[in-house]
C-alpha cells in the first residue's frame, strides 16, 4: 500500500471532520466548520459538474453569504407547457429566482472553504477503517489519488458523507441507504441565443430572464423537461426514472419544437437526481450524510442546491455537538432538524408529484390550475421563502377546494 503522498502520515494529528464530496454540501460542511476553527480536511474528485438546472432563492443568497456575482442571471418568472401546448406564465411579482452555473458556482464554493482554513485534498473514495487509539476511536477514509490511482489515507473524528446520489460511503456505511429513490436527470449546455436573425432561433420563445418547464409525457414520462437560461448558457434537459426511456432523443426532439437545434453545444451532463430523503443519515457512531446523498432534493420540482447547502449546514453543526459533548449522538440531530423544517413540504411536493405527473391528461389539467393567481404566488411565496406561507389562509383554503374539484374531476379537463 503506497501512503507516502499522504500528508497526514508526516504528522501523527489527525483531523476533527474529513468531508467527502465538495459539492455545494460538502463545501457548505467544510467552511461552517473550518470557520469556527476545527481541522477540516475536504476531499472530492474535482472535474465533475454535476447536471442541474441551477436554480438558487434569494433567501440562499443571505444565509449562506453569497455574493450576487456568482450569479450568472436573475429570473423573472417561469412559463409552463403542457402536452397539448397550452402554455401559461408565471410572473414573479416582486423578486427573483438567481441561476448559477455550477461548473463555476461549486469551485467557488470548495476556494471559499478553504480560504476559512479548510485543507484540500483530490480523489475518490475508497473504503474507511476504524482503528482505536488512545485519543478515542478515529475514522481512516483511504481514497485513490486522482492523480496516480495510489492509495492515501485520512484521520478524523468524523467523517460527513456528502457525495452525491447514490454515495457509496452511504452504501457501505448506513443502514436503509438502498432506500433512496431517483430519477435520472440529462442536460445539455448550450450557447445561448443572442436574438440575432442569423441564429435560426424564434426570439419570441427563449427568453433569457425566464425558465421554461414542459410538463409533456413525450419528453419525460414521469417527470418534466426543462429549458433555463444561464446568462451566456443555457441549461435544456428532462429527468426520468423510466428504464429505457430515451432522454437523448427527448432533449432533441426539444430543441427543435424550441428552436434552439442550432445552438452550439458546451457539454453533456447526466447523474441520478433523489427524490426521497433518506430513512437514516448517520450510523449512530462517526458518520454523517448530507445533500444528495442524503436525499434532499425536493420532488416535483427537483430543486436541490438550496437543501444541499442546508443539509451541509445542519451536519455541519451535528457533528460540532459531537465534537463538543465527546459523544457521537448528535449525528441524528441533523435528519431530525431539517425534516423538522421541510418535511411537510416534502411530503406535499412527493403527492404532487405521484398523482400529477402520472399521465398526460392530468399534466394537462395540473399546467390548467397553474393560471390561477392563487397557486401562483403561493407558489412563489414558498420557492422564496422555502416555507409553507402560513399567512394567508384564505389562498390556502381556495387552493384546496379548486385542487379537490380537478382531483375529483369536477373541473373541465
Amino acid at each position: 500500500m503506497h501512503h507516502q503522498d499522504d500528508p497526514t502520515l508526516a504528522s501523527p494529528e489527525p483531523f476533527d471532520v474529513i468531508v467527502l464530496g465538495g459539492g455545494p454540501s460538502g463545501a457548505t460542511a467544510a467552511h461552517d466548520l473550518a470557520s469556527r476553527g476545527y481541522r477540516v480536511a475536504l476531499l472530492d474528485r474535482e472535474g465533475r459538474i454535476k447536471p442541474c438546472g441551477g436554480a438558487i432563492p434569494p433567501k440562499l443568497l443571505r444565509e449562506f453569504n453569497i455574493p450576487a456575482d456568482v450569479m450568472v442571471c436573475k429570473v423573472r418568472g417561469a412559463r409552463i407547457v403542457s402536452p397539448k401546448n397550452q402554455v401559461v406564465g408565471m410572473p414573479i411579482e416582486d423578486g427573483f429566482v438567481g441561476m448559477v452555473d455550477r461548473a463555476d458556482f461549486d469551485p467557488w464554493l470548495r476556494a471559499r472553504a478553504e480560504s476559512a482554513g479548510a485543507r484540500r485534498f483530490h480523489g475518490s473514495f475508497s473504503h474507511v477503517e476504524r482503528h482505536p487509539n488512545s485519543q478515542g476511536d478515529l475514522i481512516s477514509l483511504f481514497y485513490r489519488s486522482k492523480v496516480d490511482q495510489s492509495l492515501s489515507v485520512l484521520r478524523a473524528r468524523y467523517l460527513i458523507g456528502a457525495d452525491g446520489a447514490k454515495s457509496q460511503l452511504a452504501q457501505k456505511e448506513i443502514e436503509r441507504s438502498n432506500e433512496g429513490q431517483y430519477v435520472f436527470a440529462y442536460h445539455e449546455i448550450l450557447e445561448a441565443p443572442q436574438g440575432n436573425a442569423e441564429s435560426g432561433v424564434k426570439p419570441a420563445f427563449y427568453d433569457p430572464t425566464r425558465c421554461d418547464v414542459f410538463y409533456d409525457g413525450s419528453l419525460s414520462p414521469d417527470f418534466y423537461a426543462w429549458v433555463f437560461p444561464h446568462g451566456k448558457s443555457l441549461s435544456i434537459g428532462t429527468g426520468s426514472a423510466l428504464k429505457g426511456f430515451s432522454q437523448r432523443e427527448a432533449i432533441e426532439q426539444l430543441r427543435k419544437r424550441t428552436g434552439l437545434c442550432r445552438q452550439a453545444l458546451i457539454r453533456r451532463e447526466g447523474a441520478p437526481i433523489p427524490l426521497k430523503p433518506l430513512p437514516r443519515w448517520d450510523n449512530g457512531r462517526d458518520i454523517v450524510l448530507a445533500g444528495d446523498a442524503a436525499g434532499v432534493v425536493a420532488p416535483a420540482s427537483g430543486e436541490g442546491i438550496y437543501y444541499a447547502m442546508l443539509g451541509g449546514r445542519m451536519a455541519a453543526q451535528a457533528v460540532i455537538e459531537c465534537l463538543e459533548k465527546g459523544s457521537p449522538k448528535s449525528l441524528a440531530q441533523a435528519r431530525k432538524r431539517f425534516m423538522r423544517l421541510h418535511g411537510q413540504v416534502f411530503w406535499v411536493l412527493g403527492l404532487m408529484q405521484r398523482y400529477w405527473y402520472a399521465n398526460d391528461q392530468r399534466r394537462e389539467r395540473f399546467v390548467r390550475i397553474c393560471e390561477d393567481r392563487d397557486v401562483q404566488q403561493l407558489t412563489w411565496d414558498a420557492y422564496m421563502n422555502k416555507e409553507l406561507v402560513k399567512a394567508k389562509p384564505l389562498a390556502h383554503a381556495r387552493i384546496f377546494f379548486k385542487n379537490l374539484a380537478h382531483l375529483s374531476g369536477l373541473a373541465s379537463v
